[in-house]
């Protein structure tokens, strides 16, 4: 039944989500040119708040818990599982307050309305998988960027989605390139749970009347600890939260 509802109600949520990815580049544009990063960071946490708000077109719901009181004050890096491209907007506009921006695909950069303006000009690193040599240096440049203006970076290291909502093994490289930089960096592991449901027959039809829930947990100080012990740690403690 859930699946039959997708057919008539996924056209509608596609529309909005589209929608106000093309609405909002000229927006961004604007903000951003003639106002600077915070008018154009303010645009791009709107912009994050309605197409949280799509997801409730197909009737499922969106729950994202914050009980960590977290410092406005020193970087973050937030680790979090992935399971869909929908993982990311709730993450953007629920922890706007600490600027955090994302690493992600250099391809990402080009041809999406808003989203590759976003990533070209927002602050974060778009790196290029195939060349080892510019990822690190784009890595680097981010955690300088991170050190300077206590921002924050999300990381999916697990390196894909997950299908199925099973939680990969973590990758540690982005963790130790951004901790070396920005060695006082806190932290922080968000459990993604069922957002991959959402998209379980693929982007048409999608599933309708799904709970998803955003959890962020306790965090992390390094310490000087080794980056791949610090990402392990993350790693259970989102498995423990996801995989019950």
């Amino acid at each position: 039944m859930r699946k039959l509802l997708g057919y008539f109600l996924s056209p509608v949520a596609i529309v909005a989500f589209f929608l106000m990815l093309v609405i909002f580049q000229p927006v961004q544009w604007i903000c951003y040119k003639l106002f600077g990063y915070s008018a154009h960071k303010r645009s791009v946490d709107i912009l994050n708040f309605f197409l949280v708000k799509t997801a409730y077109l197909l009737g499922n719901s969106v729950t994202f818990i914050n009980k960590q009181n977290l410092p406005l004050s020193r970087p973050i890096i937030f680790i979090a599982n992935h399971q869909s491209l929908f993982d990311i907007p709730p993450m953007i506009y629920y922890l706007r307050k600490y600027h955090a921006k994302f690493i992600s695909k250099v391809e990402l950069t080009k041809g999406i309305p808003s989203i590759s303006y976003n990533l070209k000009v927002g602050g974060g690193a778009n790196i290029d998988r195939k060349d080892p040599r510019q990822s690190i240096m784009e890595l680097s440049k981010f955690g300088t960027r991170m050190k300077e203006n206590n921002w924050g970076a999300m990381i999916f290291p697990e390196g894909t989605r997950s299908k199925d909502g099973s939680v990969k093994p973590f990758q540690s490289a982005g963790v130790a390139t951004l901790l070396k930089k920005c060695p006082n960096a806190l932290l922080v592991p968000v459990a993604i749970t069922d957002s991959w449901k959402m998209v379980e027959y693929g982007f048409y039809p999608m599933n309708t009347f799904t709970p998803m829930k955003w959890e962020v947990l306790e965090p992390i100080e390094p310490q000087g600890r080794p980056a791949d012990e610090l990402t392990k740690i993350c790693e259970e403690r989102i498995r423990a939260v996801v995989v019950k």
